[in-house]
């Protein structure tokens, strides 16, 4: 059998290559870290904030 030729508009091609660009931008500001690495390196944080609107110790309002 024959192969199946998919066209990719020029538009889409574009579209796909500005996510690329920015993802790595994004990883060189953000480093991804290991999660499983993290956890070994760092202590347990001391506090827990739960509920839709909890107030930050520095008065800004989480949502």
């Amino acid at each position: 059998m024959g192969k199946v030729i998919r066209f990719i508009p020029k538009s889409e091609r574009e579209r796909t290559r500005q996510i690329r660009e920015a993802r790595a931008i994004y990883d060189c500001i953000f480093p991804p870290v290991d999660p499983v690495s993290e956890q070994q390196d760092k202590a347990p944080v001391g506090h827990v904030v739960s509920g839709a609107n909890a107030d930050r110790s520095d008065g800004v309002l989480l949502s």
